[in-house]
């Protein structure tokens, strides 16, 4: 037997019992509702799905659109070929070479840019632009025509003026003298003074100089009409003169001409690192050795510029003076030039230079401690101070001009108290 007493009893775990009515009543409901969900879907069809189509009128051609194509002309380029490259038809290329009546195209040279215009894929012109005003005009739209354009050019005159107070090309480009003007104003007087050499701080200048503009754009560096430069209290002028013998110069107050036939520097802006001393200590080879020329110092590949007109008698190397060139001139006059980086290629024993004409570069080559020029002015046998020599001048103002001369001197002396100079004490 088995006995069960009070403090053995554990609660039991029950289930209830799930209603079947309630199972039954949730069943009937879901297939009510299936059923409803069917018929509706019977009764009621979606909606058509629509289809809308764009559609545009393409047969109507697009606005053709301007373009250009533009050729710089090369060496050895024919027109033909550059033609061929930029699609002109054959029938218009011919059309072109038959108009040219006049050899007006035989003048297209290396550096010319040609423009050629299109619309759409049409040639319309073909412009050949020759400088800032000069340019050639092919017109191929309806009928082919080729015609000269120069550009109306409006001459334009300034005037500055100003007071040396560090260096002249500082102190005039202080004054918004242009680089162009403040180089020929340099040149110019440059038979006479030395712009690195005998400047001094106090020196005056001034000038009045002509611009060209076409279409409002700059076409020209311009030119210098009238100069003056007061130097050490010595006063220098230059007229512009176009005389009909020798072409544009320039000459003093007493029609004398203000270029010398040889330049006392040749080349621009550098200083003396060595004077002419028959009894200087050679830097390299430390003893005394004369020193028969005159050394500007410049930065490497600065350029040599020829002296006076005359002929290439050598050039080439020349032991301790490396890369030399020497001119021939007249009078018995000879010039050299050492210690070059490199020659100007278009020349050789034989060729003619003009004054200021760029023979070579600056540089080192033989026995130079630095970049500089190494320069010589021979007359006859004798090697002779460039700094101190005197030098020829050229011819003066043609007499059968002499009236006309003056009457342009004193129109632009009166212009400088147009302009309101003011006095310098």
């Amino acid at each position: 037997e088995y006995w069960i007493t009070k403090s053995s009893r554990r609660p039991m775990i029950g289930f209830k019992k799930t209603p079947i009515r309630l199972v039954l009543i949730t069943f009937l409901i879901s297939v009510v509702s299936i059923i409803l969900i069917y018929v509706d879907s019977l009764n009621n069809e979606p909606l058509a799905i629509e289809e809308i189509t764009i559609s545009r009128d393409l047969s109507e051609s697009l606005t053709p659109i301007k373009s250009k194509q533009i050729h710089t002309v090369r060496k050895g380029d024919s027109l033909s070929v550059i033609f061929e490259d930029k699609q002109v038809p054959l029938n218009t290329a011919y059309k072109i070479f038959d108009f040219d009546k006049n050899n007006l195209l035989s003048s297209i040279i290396p550096g010319d840019i040609m423009e050629f215009n299109y619309m759409g894929n049409d040639l319309l012109s073909i412009e050949i632009i020759k400088d800032d005003v000069n340019s050639i005009l092919i017109k191929t739209e309806d009928e082919i025509s080729i015609v000269n354009i120069k550009k109306e050019a409006q001459t334009i005159t300034s005037f500055g003026f100003g007071e040396i107070r560090d260096s002249f090309y500082k102190s005039a480009k202080d004054v918004g003298i242009p680089d162009s003007i403040i180089m020929d104003f340099a040149y110019i007087f440059g038979w006479d003074i030395d712009f690195i050499f005998d400047v001094r701080k106090g020196d005056k200048f001034s000038v009045i100089y002509e611009t060209e503009f076409s279409e409002g754009e700059k076409i020209s560096s311009g030119d210098i009409v009238f100069a003056e430069f007061t130097n050490r209290e010595k006063k220098y002028i230059a007229q512009r003169f176009f005389d009909d013998v020798q072409g544009k110069q320039y000459f003093n107050e007493n029609g004398e001409n203000v270029k010398k036939a040889f330049l006392r520097a040749p080349l621009d802006f550098a200083y003396i690192s060595s004077h002419f001393n028959p009894n200087r200590m050679h830097p390299i080879l430390h003893k005394i050795k004369a020193h028969n020329g005159v050394d500007y110092a410049a930065k490497r590949n600065t350029p040599v510029k020829a002296s006076g007109d005359g002929v290439i008698s050598f050039i080439g190397r020349q032991s301790g003076y490396g890369r030399t060139v020497e001119i021939k001139h007249g009078g018995n006059i000879k010039t050299l030039y050492a210690h070059l980086e490199r020659f100007n290629t278009k020349l050789k024993v034989g060729s003619k230079v003009k004054q200021g004409e760029i023979i070579a570069f600056v540089g080192d080559s033989g026995q130079a401690t630095g970049p500089h020029l190494h320069f010589e002015f021979w007359q006859g046998e004798i090697r002779s101070d460039p700094v101190k020599v005197k030098l020829p001048s050229a011819k003066p103002v043609n007499n059968s001009q002499r009236n006309e001369f003056e009457d342009l001197l004193a129109l632009n002396l009166n212009k400088l108290n147009e302009y309101n100079l003011p006095k310098y004490e």
